[in-house]
């Protein structure tokens, strides 16, 4: 019988490669977009994790989502610190949400509010993302941009309170075995991380759209 970290991990599996292989992170990694649609990535970011990290507030000692709360993971400081690298001080006035952004962050503050199990499912798709591939990103932000080796631009994918991120992985896959819920309520949890994955490769699309390379 799979553990249940491991039967997350498979069922989600083609909507990870989905939102890894999505056109605009081919481009933008493959540094063919301008430092513009890496911004605006970034600005998008930071709509899902105020709803991630504002639920989080609330939930620190609900039994089933608050062992999941870790302040090291927190990534909001970091990415306001980029945003002000990328779009200077005031770049608060120009912060819009894409509609697949706001869709996004809507369906994140309602399980944070009435579905903790459900909150779960996000957390762990957002920070285990962040941990793991996120590194691929800021390696090729910092080639392609030229931003200071974990430095302002993408501080965002930098968790200087985690020194071993492999350790950590391990124990957070230990808590999502350990997670007090039954069998129904996981396949739940399992349903809504695939939405998670569709949710956020949504928002690759409309970045996509808005950042077409000319033909």
């Amino acid at each position: 019988m799979d553990s249940f970290s491991a039967l997350i991990r498979t069922a989600s599996h083609e909507q990870h490669v989905e939102a890894e292989t999505s056109t605009f992170m081919s481009d933008l990694l493959g540094g063919r977009l301008g430092v513009d649609a890496y911004a605006r990535y970034t600005e998008q970011l930071w709509f899902v994790y105020e709803a991630l990290e504002s639920g989080a507030r609330q939930l620190a000692s609900d039994p089933v989502a608050g062992p999941f709360i870790h302040p090291e993971l927190l990534r909001l400081p970091s990415l306001e610190q980029d945003l002000a690298h990328l779009r200077g001080p005031d770049w608060r006035s120009s912060l819009t949400a894409l509609p697949a952004t706001r869709a996004y962050a809507d369906r994140v503050a309602e399980c944070a509010r009435d579905w903790p199990a459900g909150y779960i499912a996000h957390h762990y798709t957002r920070y285990l993302g962040d941990l793991s591939g996120g590194q691929i990103i800021r390696d090729k932000a910092e080639r392609t941009w030229g931003f200071p080796k974990k430095g302002d631009g993408v501080r965002f994918y930098v968790f200087e309170g985690i020194s071993n991120p492999a350790a950590f992985k391990r124990e957070y896959r230990e808590l999502l075995d350990g997670v007090r819920a039954d069998d129904l309520e996981k396949q739940r949890v399992i349903t809504e991380c695939k939405r998670a994955f569709a949710l956020n490769t949504a928002v690759f699309h409309a970045l996509g759209e808005e950042f077409p390379l000319s033909a």
